[in-house]
Order: structure tokens, then sequence, then C-alpha cells
């Protein structure tokens, strides 16, 4: 009478045996079917366009099949989600960055997923500081000008960015804290709401980062102010750093990478970081994402994960001193 206990814990002693054994396995057939390429933003934004580079050059290269799909909202937080429930097969990624790995979970409350627990670091792709634009038509020339502005009328310059949470957002925050001055901030569902706005004059400055904003910088059509890294941004050599323009200190970029479910075996993880990085090498990948505004960085997996766990504790305090807050 104990035999139908006896076979269940045989079955599930093997079900688990099985399992160890497939996530240990290497990923020699991988992958035989599509690969789904979560990008939580909408199309046109800097997100969506260095996920495109890459999908279009694993497929070109490696004869994969790689599915780019938009699932936008919530300052990416909800493409994260989609992408973190899905199951560890390693046929679900999603292009992550700062934005919504390392200050959303600060910013958002009750969120579905955990960003250390829920996900693997698969490759880092890139990263690019934030720019400080304007309309050409605006009477903003310099930093100096906003700054001069937004002293004399408190609240009245308003900054377009792509959403509340975003490290677009809180650069923006910090900008009011490093400059002492009150700006109005105007988020939106993406960078190119944001963009469209800005150029149309609906808000007085854009806040972005620079793959969303450099076509129309290079176009003539927005003027870039100020770069709010540490660095001149190589895509806009001649575009001066916020601390070049007398706010002292003020060091802010914004990084992608691509993550897959918590638990996707090692291998395969391995295996698409090998290729991306791969990618990363080839000198027209290197041109297009620098055309786009940001700087390619291959890593390893280990590095990766360093950096990303690193900068996942330190949010917390950045976000904290910069008040910001998702309405």
């Amino acid at each position: 009478m104990f035999r139908p206990l006896l076979t269940a814990t045989v079955m599930a002693c093997a079900a688990t045996a099985s399992f160890t054994a497939a996530a240990q396995a290497p990923a020699t057939d991988y992958p035989n079917k599509p690969i789904r390429m979560v990008i939580p933003f909408p199309p046109g934004g800097g997100t969506d366009i260095l996920a495109r580079v890459v999908a279009n050059k694993l497929t070109e290269v490696t004869k994969w099949t790689v599915v780019p799909e938009n699932k936008a909202g919530a300052g990416g937080t909800i493409g994260i989600t989609d992408a973190a429930k899905a199951a560890p097969t390693g046929y679900d990624m999603v292009m992550g960055q700062k934005d919504n790995l390392v200050l959303g979970p600060y910013l958002y409350k009750n969120l579905p997923w955990d960003p250390v627990r829920d996900l693997t670091p698969v490759a880092h792709v890139a990263y690019t500081p934030v720019v400080i634009a304007t309309s050409v038509n605006s009477p903003y020339k310099t930093v100096a000008d906003v700054i001069a502005a937004a002293k004399a009328n408190p609240g009245k310059i308003t900054y377009g960015s792509p959403g509340n949470g975003t490290s677009i957002h809180i650069a923006g925050v910090q900008l009011e804290k490093a400059a002492a001055v009150q700006l109005t901030h105007v988020p939106y569902k993406g960078s190119n709401p944001a963009l469209m706005d800005a150029l149309a004059g609906n808000v007085d400055l854009l806040v972005s980062s620079v793959p969303s904003a450099i076509g129309q910088i290079k176009a003539g059509k927005l003027r870039a102010l100020a770069v709010t890294s540490a660095k001149r941004s190589s895509s806009l050599p001649d575009v001066p750093t916020l601390a070049e323009t007398g706010i002292k200190g003020f060091d802010v970029s914004t990084w992608y990478g691509l993550f897959m479910p918590a638990n996707t075996p090692a291998a395969i993880v391995t295996k698409v970081n090998a290729e991306v990085n791969r990618l990363l090498a080839m000198p027209e990948i290197r041109d297009a994402i620098l055309a786009q505004g940001a700087e390619p960085q291959a890593m390893s997996v280990a590095n990766f994960e360093r950096m990303f766990k690193a900068d996942f504790k330190a949010s917390k305090q950045v976000v904290e001193d910069s008040g910001a807050k998702i309405q």
C-alpha cells in the first residue's frame, strides 16, 4: 500500500534530476526555435534602437532567429516583468538598462520581481551619457542661460523625460539639486514622445539618452547644451559636459544589457554572451552603436553581473538623495 507514495517520490526525484541535468547540459542544440527579445520601451527610443541593432545582427551572423517585441510602460518595468516571469529556457530575453533594473525597484512599490533574484545578466551592450537639449528655436543657447532663467522664474522651465523613475528622470532631478534651481518635470511614455514635444516647443528642455536624441541633434533641429558624463560623448564631441559648464562633479550615465530569467542554464547564458561580444568587436556594429550616440562595451558574464549588482546596491542611496518619487 506504500507503493504509490514510493512511485511518486521516485518520480519527483527523477524530475528534479532531469531538471538539474537540463540546466547543466551544454547548449549544443541551442537555439532550435526563435528567441524573443523584449524591448521595454516604445519604438524609436534609445533602448529600441540598440536592441534592434543587436537582434538584427545576431540573426544575420549566427543564423538564429531573434524577434524584437516592444512592451512599454511604467518606466520599462512592464517589459521587465514579462521577461522575468518567462520560463528559464533561453528563449526569452530583455534589453534592460539602469533605468528599469537598478533605479525602478527603489521607485515603484510592489514590483512583482526582484532584479537580482529573478533575472540573470547575460551580456552588457553599451553605455551612454544623458544629453540636455532644447529646440533649435529655443532662446536658451547654453546651460548658463537655462540656470539663469530658472533662478529668475522657479518652476517655469519644463523638461521632458521618457518617464518617471528612469535614469533620465533621476538625472534631471540631480541637475536641479546640483544647480540649485527648480524645474518642472514632464514625464512621457518613452523617449520618442518626449522628443516630439521638445521639437514642437511644448517643453523647454529635453533630457534624453544620446541615442534617442542624436538624430535630431545632427539634423540641426535640437540644440545640445551639455552631456552628463564626466567625459564628452565620442558621438557629440563638440558638446560640453555639465562639469565644463560649471556644475562640478556631475557624472551620470546609463547602460544597456541583455538579461534572461533566473535559472536559465549557464551554458546558454555563456553562449549568448560570447555571440554578443563577438558582434561588439565587429567594426560595423561598433560604428552603428557609436552612430546612435552610445559607447559599445563588451563584458564577460561575471564582470557584467558584478557591475550590475554593485550598481543596484549603490542606487538605493542615489534615489534617496535625488528625492525622486513616482507620482
